[in-house]
């Protein structure tokens, strides 16, 4: 009942009773008091949806408890598909969910896979799990599908059922009524792949795309910060022709963008080929919170300001802007490189939740900026907030501002 899972399940149960599960016992509690702090749905939405145990009505009931189950026929895996600290795919939530849904599978029954993977997980991998843990045979007693998610937190225009589906089955018949399924709900339309590789792989390289374009963006602009040559306006002149791809330079991290081009190397590795142009576009994405930390310690040491004397405060610790998942955010980095040069950081977000910041980084992160003035101010993420504030006010005499997003109203000492 994540970023994923939440918004498809309460979509499905304004047509269908759905059943939402989840591990976490606080989550649940949370979503059955209409509170959602993904800031996915609204409380008037949850509480719209929301349903008894025992009701038969559409609607949705939000459980930790896994017998409950038992009554469903279609079960619908969205668990998140992360990477170890070596970048290799980590399929243990995926491993688990399939081990957990075996025990309540009945003859004729269907599990889709929205969960980000490389192509061939679903039927060699989760597959042999479900036939292992259930006893069922596949293709004859259950059926699979896979169905990308392509939700983009924090999105409130391109909702998830404005975003068209791509859906795919392990049988032609299985197809069509997985098709059928997310056509009733998705005003968008579906697009039916001949194959569940196909989806597989139409999924990872979405973002491996998009990864790849913004790694080149990200190397333009250092080779024109040390020209002297603004980026944002090279771009500006670039994008009046009409086929030029309107990327911007940035960090780029989060459970998407930052995490599948691995899964893409992974089996491009498994089958002997090694894939150059991905892995290298993901080393110079991975790389930039350093450079970013490296830029703002040169404006400093310039303006005659010793690193180990002066107070820098990062606006943004979330992976985006206007969101709360601070997950696999490369404004991490560099808050880390930052405090590495020996510099007093303080971290403002808004959006985030200290605890889960504290919890998943050891950051401590505040929700306002601190009434004193700042040697730096670093601008990693984009928070509406932020672009509305008085940034110069906050800073000292000689001091510096770095803009990373390229956001802020008003001109800066430094900028991607």
């Amino acid at each position: 009942m994540g970023y994923v899972g939440l918004p498809l399940a309460h979509l499905l149960s304004t047509r269908y009773a759905v059943i939402g599960y989840d591990l976490s016992k606080e989550r649940i509690n949370q979503l059955n008091l209409a509170t959602d702090h993904t800031l996915e749905l609204s409380k008037e939405q949850l509480e719209s949806v929301l349903k008894l145990k025992d009701s038969v009505e559409n609607g949705l009931f939000i459980t930790n408890d896994a017998h409950e189950l038992k009554s469903c026929t279609i079960y619908i895996v969205t668990v998140p598909t992360p990477v170890t600290v070596d970048h290799k795919p980590d399929l243990s939530s995926l491993r688990m969910a399939c081990i957990s849904l075996s025990e309540f599978l009945n003859k004729g029954d269907t599990v889709i896979f929205e969960s980000t993977v490389y192509p061939g997980v679903t039927e060699d991998y989760c597959v042999p799990l479900i036939e292992k843990h259930s006893g069922l045979i596949f293709n004859k007693d259950f059926f699979v599908g896979y169905s990308p998610e392509r939700v983009n937190p924090g999105d409130k225009k391109h909702t998830i059922e404005k975003i068209l589906k791509v859906t795919s089955g392990s049988t032609p018949e299985a197809a069509i009524n997985i098709d059928e399924l997310y056509a009733s709900v998705i005003s968008a339309g579906t697009y039916m792949a001949p194959s569940i590789k196909v989806a597989e792989a139409a999924k990872v390289i979405e973002n491996s795309q998009r990864d790849i374009n913004i790694a080149f963006i990200n190397e333009l602009s250092k080779i024109f910060n040390l020209l002297g040559i603004d980026t944002k306006e090279v771009l500006k002149a670039a994008a009046t022709k009409w086929n030029f791809l309107p990327f911007t330079p940035g960090l780029v991290g989060g459970h998407c963008i930052g995490i599948d081009p691995y899964y893409l190397a992974e089996v491009a590795q498994q089958n002997h080929y090694n894939p150059e142009i991905i892995l290298a576009g993901r080393r110079m994405n991975d790389s930039m919170g350093h450079y970013v930390a490296a830029e703002v310690i040169k404006l400093l040491t310039k303006n005659s300001i010793l690193p180990n004397t002066c107070d820098i405060l990062v606006l943004g610790i979330t992976f985006k802007e206007n969101c709360p998942d601070a997950r696999n955010s490369k404004a991490v980095d560099v808050v880390r490189q930052l405090e590495s040069y020996g510099t007093n950081v303080t971290v403002v977000d808004p959006w985030a939740n200290p605890e889960d910041v504290l919890r998943e980084h050891g950051i401590l992160t505040l929700k306002d900026i601190p009434h004193k003035k700042f040697n730096a101010i670093v601008l990693t993420v984009s928070h509406e907030q932020f672009l509305v504030q008085d940034i110069p006010s906050f800073l000292t005499v000689n001091g510096i501002i770095y803009d990373v997003k390229g956001a802020l109203p008003f001109p800066v000492d430094g900028k991607l």
